[in-house]
C-alpha cells in the first residue's frame, strides 16, 4: 500500500477528504464540501479526484457521521443513502473501510501534537487509562478509547448522542418541556449541536416573554451575539449550552471511568472557547454529588485540531484491528 490512499470524515454539514500514503499520518491536498451541494458521498468524491487531479486510490477509510453497522449507509443529519458495496464497486477499490466518525476521531486523538489541545479548568491527566470524546456539531457525537496490554487504543463507539436529556434544575425541565413541543423525544443531541442552539436561544425568548428585540435565526448569529456580548439571551444561552454540556460530559466520564481525560471536539466548541473557559462547564463536569471528587480529579480539554477525523481514519486504514 504504498501509493496515497483516500480517507474521508463525513458530516451531516461538511465531507472532508484527504490523501495519505502507506503507515504515515500526513495528509495531502485536504479539500472541504458543503454536504447539501451534492446527492451522495460518491459524487463528492468524485469532485476531490478532479480537483486534486489524481486516479482513483486503491485503499480507502471513509468515515460516516451515523451508524455503520449494515451495508446501507443512512445519515442521520442529511438525506444521503448509500450501500457500502456501490461505492466500493463505483471507486474500484481493492480495499474499503467504513467506520463510525467518532471512531475516527478517538483514533485520531493520539496523533494530533499538543498545540492542538487546550486545558479547560483543573484536572490530572493519566495517559494510560480510558479517554472520552464527545463533540456537539450537526449532532453530537461520542466515543471511548481504552488502551490494551499492548498499550494500543481501542475505539469504543455507539449512538451515545441519543440518550435521553435528564434535567438538573426547574429551567432545564422548562427546557425539556419546551423541546417536547418539538420533537418526540429529547435526547441530548437535540440540544447539544448546532440546531440545539436555536433551539435553545428560543426556549429563552419565550422563557422572558420576548422582552428582547432582536431575534437570532442560525447557529452562528447566535454564537456571535453571546460572544460580542450583544444580546443578553445568546449569551444566556450559550452559557446553558455549556452548562449542559458539563453535566452530560460528566456522567460519560463515570460511565467510563475516564481517567485518562475528557476531550471536547467538533466545529462549535472552538468559536465559543472564551465562553466555554468562563462558564459552569467544569463544575457541572464534576458536581456529582457523592462522586464529585472522582469527576475532579478529570482532566478537560478541548480538541482544536480540524483534522482529528481524518488522523483517525488513516489510523484505521492501517489498523488490521480495526
Amino acid at each position: 500500500m504504498n501509493q496515497l490512499s483516500l480517507v474521508g470524515d463525513i458530516g451531516g454539514t461538511n465531507v472532508r477528504l484527504a490523501l495519505v500514503s502507506s503507515n504515515q499520518f500526513n495528509l495531502y491536498k485536504i479539500k472541504i464540501f458543503k454536504c447539501i451541494n451534492y446527492i451522495n458521498i460518491f459524487e463528492v468524491i468524485k469532485k476531490y479526484i478532479s480537483l486534486v487531479d489524481c486516479d482513483y486510490p486503491k485503499y480507502a477509510c471513509l468515515a460516516f457521521a451515523c451508524p455503520v453497522n449494515y451495508n446501507l449507509i443512512k445519515m442521520t443529519n442529511n438525506s444521503w443513502q448509500i450501500k457500502k458495496y456501490e461505492l466500493k464497486h463505483k471507486m474500484k477499490l481493492q480495499k474499503l473501510k467504513i467506520i463510525n466518525d467518532f471512531t475516527a476521531t478517538a483514533l485520531g486523538l493520539p496523533h494530533i501534537q499538543t498545540k492542538d489541545l487546550y486545558k479547560i479548568g483543573y484536572g490530572k491527566n493519566n495517559n494510560t487509562s480510558n479517554k472520552i470524546l464527545i463533540g456537539p456539531g450537526t449532532g453530537l457525537g461520542i466515543a471511548g478509547l481504552i488502551p490494551n496490554k499492548q498499550k494500543l487504543w481501542i475505539p469504543i463507539s455507539g449512538e451515545g448522542g441519543h440518550i435521553s436529556f435528564a434535567p438538573i434544575d426547574p429551567f432545564e425541565i422548562y427546557i425539556l418541556n419546551w423541546f417536547k413541543k418539538i420533537y418526540k423525544r429529547v435526547s441530548i443531541e437535540r440540544i447539544l449541536c448546532g440546531q440545539g442552539i436555536v433551539d435553545l436561544y428560543n426556549a429563552h425568548v419565550n422563557y422572558y416573554f420576548n422582552k428582547y428585540k432582536n431575534i437570532l435565526t442560525t447557529p452562528e448569529a447566535i454564537t456571535k451575539a453571546a460572544l460580542n456580548k450583544e444580546d443578553p439571551l445568546a449569551y444566556k444561552t450559550i452559557m446553558r449550552f455549556c452548562k449542559i454540556l458539563g453535566h452530560v460530559t460528566g456522567d460519560m466520564a463515570l460511565t467510563l471511568g475516564a481517567k485518562g481525560g475528557v476531550y471536547l471536539c467538533g466545529g462549535i466548541l472552538p468559536r465559543i472557547i472564551n465562553i466555554l473557559d468562563n462558564s459552569e462547564f467544569r463544575i457541572s463536569f464534576y458536581n456529582k454529588g457523592r462522586m464529585s471528587c472522582y469527576n475532579k480529579e478529570i482532566s478537560t480539554w478541548l480538541v482544536k485540531s480540524k483534522w482529528i477525523g481524518l488522523l483517525g481514519a488513516a489510523d484505521a486504514l492501517f489498523n488490521n484491528n480495526i
